[in-house]
């Protein structure tokens, strides 16, 4: 459904060994309105699986997904990138038809 790349995996890690509030926590990913281009990428630590959400795992690492999201993140690879204009996750999506320049909002259609 979607990947995490190496360097995602290892800050999500990075994050549970550092703070206390994220240990055994899965991964939210999610898509909610807004955003300059009509769509914007969530991230969260949550430890709320229900019955509808896809539970996906990758290594030791636990990804929850809505079924609302689910549609607009397959075949996605989330990263993790710090550059000049700060640090964060990046999604590299082959659904959005468009995009900003911040690069955290997307379209489909």
């Amino acid at each position: 459904m979607l990947t995490l790349t190496d360097k995602a995996l290892e800050k999500v890690r990075d994050f549970e060994s550092s703070n206390e509030k994220y240990k055994g926590k899965s991964l939210r990913i999610f898509v909610q309105g807004g955003g300059c281009s009509g769509f914007q990428y969530g991230f969260a630590f949550d430890d709320k699986k229900d019955d509808d959400q896809i539970i996906a795992g990758q290594g030791d690492i636990n990804i929850l997904v809505d079924p609302q999201s689910a549609p607009y993140l397959t075949d996605s690879v989330v990263d993790f990138v710090e550059d000049l204009r700060g640090s964060g996750f990046t999604v590299q999506n082959p659904n959005a038809s468009g995009g900003c320049g911040c690069g955290s909002s997307f379209s489909c259609g």
